[in-house]
């Protein structure tokens, strides 16, 4: 196998941390009786699903493309599934504008084609449309911490926001592993691939670690009422 074995742990752990965080927002969800919390954490299951599809690809020594461009594929619906998750929470806290109501499903409209724009491979416009689904979800998430502190903790929603520190470092990290060290990919340089999934973990983590503060903060305001 390409990886060794702390970089599996790393792996392993971003993926479960993933998990847990879904399942401390739907737990959340269920104790403040708040139907659309719930449905976010749901929202959160096509990236969990995606996860373990990169990790059967890196079980076949990066072997099988088909898995990675499977995990492209999941991930894009679960940036669409977090992004509507959001909307449909923002509804409930203030009215949204017509205007940009009708902008956003608009662009879930197109970006929910994926098709082969300027002669680009099917599964890197998917990974492009991918990534701007989920920087208009990160922006709309942003709307709502503003509008309704009682969603989501402060911490959570810098988790979801330092994912793009993993994809940016990821990206310099592909660079200097192929361009600079001369390895084929980035799987094959250990060292640098571990730093770049372990910002991952960092980003998970701090999903889930905020995900229970709010749990116990709404417990604690529970027991002394």
């Amino acid at each position: 196998m390409l990886l060794s074995f702390p970089n599996w742990i790393i792996h392993i752990s971003s993926a479960l941390e993933w998990g847990i965080g879904a399942a401390l927002i739907f737990r959340y969800g269920k104790l403040t009786q708040r139907r659309n919390i719930r449905l976010f954490g749901l929202a959160m299951l096509p990236h969990w699903i995606g996860s373990f599809f990169i990790l059967g690809y890196h079980i076949s020594t990066d072997s099988i493309p088909l898995l990675l461009d499977m995990s492209e594929v999941i991930n894009f619906f679960g940036s669409i599934s977090l992004l509507l998750a959001t909307l449909n929470i923002l509804k409930t806290t203030q009215k949204i504008s017509a205007t940009g109501y009708t902008v956003a499903l608009a662009a879930i409209m197109i970006t929910g084609k994926p098709q082969s724009y300027m002669g680009a491979d099917i599964f890197d416009t998917i990974l492009q449309l991918s990534s701007v689904v989920y920087l208009t979800f990160l922006v709309l998430l942003l709307v709502l911490f503003r509008r309704d502190r009682t969603v989501f903790s402060g911490l959570t929603v810098a988790g979801f926001w330092f994912v793009l520190v993993f994809i940016s470092v990821t990206v310099f990290c592909m660079y200097l592993a192929t361009m600079v060290r001369g390895y084929p990919t980035l799987s094959h340089d250990d060292l640098l691939h571990g730093l770049a999934e372990s910002l991952l973990t960092v980003s998970n983590l701090m999903i889930a670690i905020g995900a229970h503060r709010q749990i116990r903060k709404f417990q604690g305001e529970t027991a002394g009422k």
